[in-house]
């Protein structure tokens, strides 16, 4: 997978902003991850934003799973709605191509679509533009919260735009559709759809920039029950352009209603100045992107740095109308009072970095999704585990609302009724047919020999030390609280991880009904007993309670597998499963119960190799390329893990307020905190024959100097020494300089 990037990223500054130095949104590549295993989309969007703007090749497939995957040379379409490295196919709502004739048609699945090329394709934060070849279209992407905004710059005075409300890809299905001209220039409708998201409603409202001269539709069959009915598929719309040959389209999106969309698309894009839009987008970024500066490092670095603190910004996604209507988990729509709700959490992923990132670089949301997990209980019965959309998906393992909840608690975010949330982790945390809860408190582990309905794919291992961390999580709130009796019932049940470990295999390991380890038992294996991974991943994931696991096998037992998990290869013929990518050893950082173990040697003594290890990951499993995410890049958490870590350092238990410290990326770090005041991370590297400039070019040389001066590394808080590997949240918000000498 070598760099074959540099001449975009180049011509991305200079086409995005002429102030490279200050426009981070310029320093943005959405490209990166769109090739490989990072299944992200390019396309255009504001910070948390409803609407994801973005091409689709219209092929199905995993590498499509985004809609765009680097290696196709085909677009069938810009759609509104798409999920950010997930490993999940669906959306891909409200799809627009503009075309002239003769279509380019090809069979189904691809159907009207056109080429492209990459020479000829530019994007940066908020904005996204490329030629049709078949067409000679310019298209151009922008936009708001909760509306698209396209300008396609035609050949010829004649244009035609194609709606595609019946194309579905991959999990999704459409069941329903509707469409109808409002005025010269405007029509509204939705699309209904089965998939991932279960009974999604979208419903949408477009204005042209010029008026509709002709308008028809074809229609498209879709299953309905046992029988098959008829629905808008592609409408076929015409204009007759003026002399500049342009025409804008501008599109709101909602959950609620035709009327929300009327209103989303009336408050946010009055008009049909695409220049204005892009603008106010890009400062939209600026503002967040700048809260976090970084010096030193080579271009490439600052590149996928902000790539990645723009990709946490992505998910989760604002779901409710300007006046904060929203369609509830009931199916009914309910009013945000006072707050914004949001979706699509994937939670199994965001609740180890990018939630605690959040608390720094998007505080003032930070209560607004717990209003929104509080609201999504009264409506579901359970906090979120995985919703989009106003849909449970019940994707993944765990109950991971409640760290982000009781985080947000302990670090003193107000803004929403703490009492309600607590409740809701504890009613959640005992819903006993769900996913082997009942079974976990009554034995102390979930069984792999039993299942419900909920749990077909067992991973029941996983489950146990998922669940015992997410209840070490409500103890600690509800003990802050002064709710003593359920904080001792809670640490009770955090303690559940130590029934998963076997003494005679060292291991943590699926256990029968009955209380018997699983026989022919190899930690190699991946199995349907252990979520995504396999025993070896799984060994680490007891972040409460890395002291007690310690004590469990020992310091030296502990550290000779540590250090067997980052040099224990797989056999060279082994079949990993597609999740496990970016491998050193067992450690599989494209899967994301690895993501804290590089930093538990700073808990033996040994942080020589915390630094030597992050900094190998951050240098090689993130590169300013196409294919340079290494694995899934699941709505952020991928991206927050290089933040974090390039900032100096990370948390291990995303719920405890204190950072393990590893090594900073840079040598200088300022995050802007919500009061005015900066925290400041200052790393000196040891300079030797070579200048730093050279050893930015030369990753070998950086490590190697990192690597060699970690054992007399000094680390400084406000000037004075640190005892131990840890800095807390108050260090942080405190404001001063962390100094790595």
């Amino acid at each position: 997978m070598k760099n074959i990037f540099p001449a975009v990223a180049i011509l991305l500054l200079l086409s995005c902003s002429t102030h490279q130095s200050t426009d981070y949104a310029s320093l943005v590549n959405p490209l990166i991850g769109t090739d490989y295993k990072g299944n992200v989309y390019p396309g255009a969007q504001a910070p948390f934003g409803m609407v994801q703007l973005s091409p689709d090749n219209g092929q199905p497939g995993w590498d499509w799973i985004a809609g765009y995957f680097y290696p196709d040379s085909t677009i069938a379409g810009f759609s509104h709605t798409h999920l950010s490295g997930t490993g999940a196919g669906d959306l891909y709502d409200i799809s627009f191509l503009p075309v002239t004739y003769p279509l380019k048609e090809a069979p189904a699945p691809l159907g009207i679509h056109s080429m492209f090329s990459h020479e000829r394709e530019e994007c940066c934060a908020g904005y996204y533009r490329v030629h049709l070849d078949s067409y000679g279209i310019d298209v151009e992407l922008t936009a708001t919260e909760r509306c698209g905004i396209q300008r396609y710059s035609y050949p010829t005075d004649s244009a035609t735009v194609l709606l595609n409300l019946g194309k579905a890809t991959n999990w999704d299905a459409t069941t329903d559709t509707y469409v109808a001209q409002v005025d010269s220039c405007t029509i509204e409708g939705y699309r209904y759809s089965d998939g991932w998201a279960r009974g999604q409603q979208v419903y949408f409202r477009t204005r042209f920039s010029s008026p509709i001269i002709a308008m028809q539709c074809d229609s498209t069959t879709v299953p309905d029950g046992t029988t098959m009915k008829k629905v808008a598929g592609i409408i076929r719309l015409d204009f007759s352009l003026d002399s500049r040959r342009e025409l804008t389209v501008a599109t709101a999106l909602s959950g609620t209603g035709l009327a929300g969309a009327e209103k989303n698309l009336n408050t946010e894009a009055p008009h049909n100045d695409f220049d204005i839009y892009r603008k106010k987008t890009q400062e939209h970024w600026n503002s967040r992107l700048s809260r976090i500066e970084v010096k030193g490092g080579s271009e490439d670095e600052r590149v996928c740095f902000y790539t990645a603190l723009y990709r946490t910004m992505l998910a989760p996604t604002l779901y409710c109308d300007v006046d904060g209507l929203y369609r509830g988990a009931d199916g009914k729509n309910h009013m945000a009072d006072g707050w914004n709700n949001f979706s699509t959490f994937s939670l199994w992923d965001t609740f180890r970095a990018a939630h605690p990132l959040f608390t720094y670089t998007a505080p003032e949301y930070v209560p607004d999704m717990v209003n929104s997990f509080i609201a999504f209980h009264e409506q579901h019965g359970r906090i979120p585990v995985w919703n989009m959309w106003g849909s449970e998906t019940d994707m993944m393992i765990g109950y991971h609302s409640a760290p982000v909840i009781a985080d947000a608690y302990l670090k003193g975010f107000g803004g929403f009724n703490a009492e309600k949330a607590l409740a809701a982790c504890v009613a959640t945390a005992n819903c006993d047919e769900y996913r082997g809860i009942g079974l976990y408190k009554q034995l102390g582990y979930v069984p792999y020999d039993v299942t419900d309905k909920y749990n077909a794919d067992n991973w029941s291992m996983s489950r146990t030390l998922e669940y015992a961390y997410d209840d070490h999580c409500i103890a600690r709130m509800a003990e802050a609280m002064g709710h003593d009796s359920i904080a001792q019932v809670f640490y009770r049940r955090a303690e559940n991880w130590r029934n998963q470990y076997n003494p005679a295999t060292t291991f943590m390991q699926p256990r029968d009904s009955k209380g018997m380890f699983q026989a022919a038992f190899s930690p190699d294996e991946y199995t349907p007993h252990i979520c995504e991974s396999n025993a070896w991943h799984y060994m680490w994931s007891v972040q409460h309670d890395i002291d007690g696991l310690i004590d469990l096998l020992g310091k030296e037992r502990f550290a000779a597998k540590l250090d067997s998990m980052f040099t224990y290869s797989p056999a060279e013929n082994a079949e990993l499963p597609i999740f496990s990518t970016g491998m050193i050893g067992q450690y599989a950082h494209g899967n994301e119960p690895s993501h804290h173990v590089a930093y538990l040697f700073n808990r033996i003594g040994q942080p020589e190799k915390t630094q030597h290890y992050v900094t190998q990951i951050m240098r090689e499993m993130y590169r300013n390329a196409p294919d340079g995410i290494c694995g899934n890049e699941d709505c952020g958490q991928m991206s927050a893990w290089y933040v974090m870590s390039a900032m100096g350092f990370y948390p291990v238990d995303p719920c405890g307020g204190e950072y393990e410290i590893g090594m900073p990326l840079f040598n200088e770090v300022t995050i802007d905190l919500p009061d005015g005041k900066t925290f400041t991370i200052l790393c000196h590297f040891e300079q030797s024959e070579k200048s730093q400039q050279e050893c930015n070019r030369d990753s070998s040389v950086a490590t190697f100097l990192q690597n060699d001066t970690a054992r007399h590394r000094k680390t400084f808080l406000n000037g004075k020494p640190i005892e131990g590997t840890t800095i807390s949240h108050k260090d942080i918000m405190n404001g001063g300089v962390l100094e790595f000498k």
